[in-house]
């Protein structure tokens, strides 16, 4: 087989959840964020995992997304939409029971006067200026939203992953100070404010990337593997260039393996001569550039070049990638193409998911 083969753990997804579920009081739930086709790994074998975990609150990015989940999770689990109830979006939210996290006047209105009684949410904005209603904003409707009864007041960390930093307790002042005396559940942490202690937890936390095994969830068990085809070997002689633009030129006689990803499958080009792949515990570098479907991997030394080399596994995550290609782990999860041959694994049932 040519295509790369992407892995993925659910039963590590289920222990990250419930890692992230310990880390606050059995008083707070703690809900999934499933955006972006489950970060890229796949709405309909992911939620259902993260249900049988514990999972009741859901979080996606568009309506869309939220139907989809809805028709994989059936009724029950409250799904919540972070981009509010757009122009257009009535039908979805009704006809799939979602709950859209209103972010300004404008949506409030629109709301009441298209869905009267319909479920809702208010996302504020408590210093991050990205989306949600800002304080002054919001003091304007909070009689008529308290009155129209919100099943959740949400705001979002801008620097949770950086514990010290001023602003995280600055936001926690504001969310509070907009959110005092109303009665309904607030969530202010993902997984970097779960990890921020019991002050920022209110009655929700949601978390997301830490489900899927990046950072700042140091805890976090391995979800993704994937693993990459040797198309072809060759010897290079010392003085001889690999690669587009001949951006690498072999030190000494090398052995070049020529391996099946490439930017096509998000493997982005700032990974070029920057990467490292894997042949179990040995370290193989990329050298020269990427390419749409291919990369070139020094593999001297070797005994015995495998059939396949690991981009991601037990001695590469998702956050060293990362690192290597100036970006953070959300980016490498997303980008993964759709060319991958997809596994998913639970090792407490009869083979894979």
């Amino acid at each position: 087989m040519t295509r790369p083969m992407l892995t993925i753990d659910l039963d590590a997804l289920a222990a990250n959840w419930r890692g992230l579920d310990a880390a606050s009081a059995a008083t707070v739930e703690t809900g999934a964020v499933v955006k972006a086709d489950a970060y890229g790994l796949g709405l309909e074998k992911v939620a259902p995992v993260l249900a049988d975990a514990g999972a009741r609150s859901f979080f996606v990015a568009l309506a869309e997304e939220g139907a989809a989940l809805r028709r994989v999770l059936g009724p029950g689990p409250a799904i919540h939409v972070f981009s509010g109830h757009m122009d257009g979006d009535a039908a979805a939210l009704a006809g799939s029971d979602l709950i859209p996290l209103l972010n300004s006047a404008e949506q409030a209105a629109r709301h009441f006067a298209a869905l009267p009684g319909h479920p809702f949410g208010v996302q504020l904005d408590s210093g991050m200026n990205r989306l949600g209603m800002e304080p002054g904003e919001f003091a304007a409707l909070r009689d008529r939203i308290a009155e129209a009864g919100p099943r959740l007041l949400l705001s979002h960390l801008a620097c949770a992953d950086e514990p010290d930093y001023a602003m995280n307790a600055a936001q926690l002042q504001s969310f509070a100070a907009m959110t005092q005396g109303l009665d309904a559940p607030r969530s202010l942490a993902a997984t970097g404010g779960t990890l921020l202690g019991a002050a920022y937890h209110f009655e929700l936390c949601r978390p997301g990337i830490g489900l899927y095994g990046g950072r700042p969830y140091g805890d976090a068990q391995a979800v993704v593997q994937v693993s990459v085809p040797v198309i072809q070997t060759r010897t290079v002689t010392a003085g001889e260039a690999v690669g587009y633009g001949a951006t690498w030129t072999a030190p000494r006689d090398s052995n070049i393996a020529t391996v099946a990803v490439g930017y096509a499958d998000g493997f982005t080009r700032h990974l070029s001569n920057a990467a490292t792949l894997w042949a179990g515990a040995r370290a193989c570098p990329l050298v020269g550039r990427v390419s749409m479907d291919l990369l070139t991997v020094d593999v001297t030394g070797l005994d015995r070049v495998p059939d396949s080399l690991d981009v991601l596994g037990p001695h590469q995550g998702i956050d060293a990638l990362a690192d290597a290609a100036g970006t953070i782990g959300y980016e490498i999860l997303t980008s993964l193409g759709a060319r991958y041959a997809r596994g998913y694994i639970r090792r407490n049932e009869a083979g894979a998911a």
